[in-house]
């Protein structure tokens, strides 16, 4: 319980699986948690101490069934594996959080519809500009832009993003702006810090600037895509070399439909019990 204890401190916020033997336990408030989402069975065991604590678990290979669910609950999901076997030690077993998944941060197809993106956003903000960046893990697709609040309040609702990350100094205006519409996670502000934005970046496209990308006039952006791949790595998502291009999405390069005509055209959904949408019609690949 104290390696829990002490695995579980290096990630606030999220429901923590820890691999015991052959199964995912949670325990305290994540067992509660995961009962309720999962229908799983919640009991109670000895710590060592006076006390109980509530315990829910399931077998490690269900997995791919589990966590899906807790996902599409909302939850950021830390997965704690044994990281030796256990038959060559006499101690505790080493174990460490080998991924942590997010709404928007998912390599698991299982996670995943293949039939749309799963786009992870940062906003950064400064002097009433605001700059955007997005990226999908399973395809690799990285895009930036940058312009007013309207111009990426409409961006973020047209592109739909899983996941937005933002600076916990910009929490108060995000709610403003988007309320509960998206599922969104606050960072420490040096997350956000020019320097370490395009130091992020030069290292993970291997370059010595970001010239190249044509999005020098993007400051704000580069600073909003910095921050993405400083988070990715975080969640031990390591392995990004398909993202390996940055594009810059100009607002004068594209036709705008707003969400009315969108929804009369039904382009994504019909608006009849039995109807067809474009999307439907036309979409025949996974």
């Amino acid at each position: 319980m104290k390696q829990y204890a002490q695995i579980k401190a290096e990630y606030p916020g999220a429901l923590l699986l820890f691999r015991v033997g052959d199964f995912y336990e949670t325990f305290g408030e994540d067992a509660v948690k995961a009962s309720g989402i999962l229908d799983i069975v919640l009991t109670k065991r000895s710590n060592g101490s006076a006390s109980a604590v509530e315990l829910a678990g399931f077998p490690h290979h269900a997995l791919d069934t589990y966590l899906p669910k807790l996902i599409r609950a909302g939850e950021r999901v830390a997965i704690c594996d044994q990281l030796e076997d256990p038959k060559k030690t006499k101690k505790i077993v080493k174990r460490g959080v080998t991924e942590l998944v997010t709404p928007g941060v998912s390599a698991n197809d299982k996670t995943l519809d293949a039939k749309s993106n799963n786009y992870l956003a940062a906003v950064f903000e400064q002097k009433s500009r605001i700059g955007v960046a997005f990226v999908d893990l399973s395809t690799g697709e990285f895009t930036l832009a940058e312009g007013s609040a309207d111009y990426a309040e409409r961006l973020i609702k047209s592109i739909q993003p899983a996941e937005i990350i933002h600076s916990k100094a910009y929490k108060e205006k995000f709610n403003r702006y988007f309320g509960n519409e998206f599922y969104s996670y606050a960072l420490d502000k040096w997350f956000f810090e020019d320097d370490f934005a395009q130091d992020q970046l030069s290292k993970h496209f291997k370059v010595k600037g970001l010239k190249g990308f044509g999005v020098s006039d993007m400051p704000l952006a580069i600073i909003a895509a910095g921050s993405i791949i400083h988070y990715l790595k975080q969640s031990q998502h390591t392995d990004l070399d398909h993202i390996n291009s940055l594009k810059r999405l100009d607002q004068s390069s594209h036709v705008w439909i707003d969400s009315f005509t969108a929804r009369n055209l039904e382009l994504l959904q019909s608006n009849h019990q039995n109807g067809k949408s474009l999307i439907s019609v036309i979409d025949h690949s996974k």
